[in-house]
């Protein structure tokens, strides 16, 4: 099939047969389309779409460009888990473990933070020694060993993605729900689950802005999923404020260490703790959400889920206090308090903008392959419904010395809107998506 045939009948509004998405992704990861034809037929994708079929077959092509991970091996359930990237989202450095502890082997490949989101990688690479490129054989030793594992994808998974992602990026088609479906799907249905659960961040802080776009791209990966035979669900949630008060990636480690440790923000808790239900759920560990969330309440009180956490960091080579598990995390040279400048409530927080404030701090990176610094972010002294008083403080900043902050505070200034009336109850569970 020629690439300017298959270029053309996009276009013009067709839909591509399966063999056609074949032959497009074989051309993109062989290198006999062109970048220009791969970039057009992108293109032609994001101002055409295309079908649930559509969208499955381009999944199952780019799936197939690279290995799916085989676990069954191992016994028990396989459930995996994946957000749409949001700010403070530390939730699977702790839903992992507690999902393990609760007898489910949790297999994960994240990725690195761009822009103002945050990446599970990031994060867990602050702590010294950690190791998140492994082998798929050492991915699979760890998963028998510790029941968890989460590392970098390889270059063996999904290699057809890395193509895509890269032309997206240069040519304004990051935003098609079809391509963004097939890039998540791609890689998350090589990891060997039996059944995934998403969570799909809606709000200031999230790609999708609003309920209605991310419900269509739950929708969308829910029936994709199911389609290739993993029974996903997803599980939108509200990214307008940060989520947690830490942002940034040794900063939001100690947060994920105080959860495990029964501790840490209630909205934090909440949100792990009902993924962990669902997850608990669809491995049929626990026949409903609300067994699950005894269940895993039970593994955070027990301390089942921090001892799980200390096995998968020591697994992958990283190294935590005797006494202090985050002894060993980089710790800023400098911290500069951003006060309240008058009295009021916390309306809320614009977690894009706390986000921003990080990465202008050096916690995040503007273009990929860029260097972070570790010790770098955010905490937040305040979160929506407190009230305060002129000089509170509403946040520290975490930084180096030579790095200045003044951008920074003008940011947490103008993310932290202050009223004069308690502000409505935002739920952070939204909706819940399935087949």
């Amino acid at each position: 099939m020629y690439a300017v045939d298959i270029i053309g009948q996009k276009r013009d509004g067709g839909e591509l047969s399966p063999a056609a998405f074949a032959a497009f992704i074989d051309g993109a990861v062989s290198g006999r389309w062109t970048p220009a034809q791969v970039a057009a037929l992108l293109m032609a994708i994001r101002l055409r779409g295309m079908s649930a079929g559509e969208t499955t077959d381009l999944t199952g092509a780019m799936l197939a460009s690279g290995v799916r991970v085989d676990l069954a091996a191992l016994p028990g359930p396989k459930v995996g888990k994946h957000s749409t990237g949001g700010v403070g989202d530390k939730v699977s450095l702790v839903l992992a473990p507690l999902v393990a502890a609760c007898g489910v082997t949790v297999p994960k490949m994240s990725g690195r933070g761009l822009g103002h989101t945050g990446g599970t990688l990031d994060k867990l690479e602050s702590i010294p020694g950690f190791q998140t490129a492994l082998s798929l054989d050492a991915f699979r030793m760890a998963l028998a060993e510790h029941g968890c594992a989460i590392i970098s994808q390889t270059s063996r998974i999904a290699p057809a993605d890395r193509v895509l992602y890269a032309l997206r990026d240069e040519t304004g088609t990051i935003d098609s729900v079809p391509l963004i479906t097939a890039s998540i799907l791609s890689k998350k249905l090589a990891e060997g689950s039996q059944a995934l659960v998403l969570d799909v961040k809606c709000g200031r802080g999230a790609f999708m802005k609003t309920p209605a776009q991310a419900r269509v791209l739950a929708r969308s990966l829910v029936d994709v999923g199911c389609a290739h035979g993993v029974e996903t669900e997803a599980v939108i949630t509200r990214m307008d404020d940060p989520l947690g008060r830490a942002v940034g990636n040794a900063l939001e480690v100690r947060e994920a260490l105080d959860l495990l440790r029964g501790e840490g923000p209630a909205s934090l808790r909440l949100l792990t703790v009902t993924l962990a239900a669902r997850m608990l759920v669809a491995a049929r560990v626990v026949p409903d959400e609300a067994a699950g969330i005894e269940h895993a309440d039970r593994a955070l009180r027990s301390g089942a889920a921090l001892e799980r956490f200390r096995r998968l960091v020591a697994g992958q080579g990283g190294r935590l206090g005797l006494d202090d598990d985050a002894s060993t995390l980089p710790v800023a040279e400098v911290e500069t308090a951003v006060c309240a400048p008058r009295s009021g409530v916390v309306a809320g927080i614009d977690a894009e903008q706390i986000g921003r404030a990080a990465l202008l701090l050096g916690a995040g990176r503007l273009a990929r392959g860029a260097a972070l610094d570790p010790a770098a972010g955010v905490v937040l002294g305040v979160e929506r419904g407190d009230r305060v008083v002129p000089g509170q403080t509403l946040a520290v900043l975490y930084h180096a010395a030579a790095m200045p902050s003044a951008d920074a505070e003008r940011l947490v200034h103008a993310a932290v809107e202050l009223g004069d009336t308690a502000p409505s109850v935002e739920p952070w569970i939204m909706e819940r998506i399935t087949r």
